[in-house]
């Protein structure tokens, strides 16, 4: 089978099996895509914590979504390093994150270059939320439906929300 569509706009509509509004590429997760010499297509894509469950989901819709298109050689390569951060969420996946009822992450916190926490760290003090814009917030749980995010609630509209924690 064979195709004139470009891989990297099929890939580019995948979405992440935890935060569905997003693609992988607002996620920052989708690294690169490119047709080696012999036809097969190589996507590269990064973790956003090491374990994430979500990985194989993600491995296997792009194989899916890439033969559908016509690709009939694929390979999806986890590619660890550099480290992913949240910072490599687009500005348009904030804002789908938002209109989601999620808060988006602040800035990462630096890291000194050794060796990246196996675990996402605590969420940052001030998270504003994403329902009324109050930054009037407190954390219910530094847990919520994945270890990548928190559940908080607002004290002024008193609505539940979660939060993607920084890493």
């Amino acid at each position: 089978m064979t195709t004139t569509t470009d891989p990297r706009a099929v890939a580019d509509t995948v979405t992440d099996p935890e935060l569905p509004m997003l693609t992988l590429s607002d996620l920052g997760v989708l690294r690169d895509v490119r047709v080696e010499r012999d036809g097969t297509v190589v996507v590269d894509i990064t973790p956003t914590y090491p374990g994430c469950p979500a990985m194989g989901t993600m491995h296997a819709d792009l194989d899916r979504a890439l033969r559908e298109a016509g690709f009939a050689d694929v390979e999806v390569r986890t590619v660890p390093v550099p480290a992913w951060s949240t910072d490599w969420i687009t500005a348009e996946g904030r804002r789908k994150l938002v209109e989601a009822g999620i808060a988006p992450p602040g800035p990462a916190p630096v890291r000194d270059g050794g060796p990246v926490s196996l675990q996402p760290g605590p969420t940052r003090r001030s998270v504003s939320c994403p329902l009324c814009g109050s930054a009037d917030t407190e954390e219910l749980s530094e847990v919520s439906a994945t270890a990548c995010k928190a559940l908080r609630r607002c004290r002024s509209c008193r609505e539940p929300f979660e939060h993607v924690k920084e890493i």
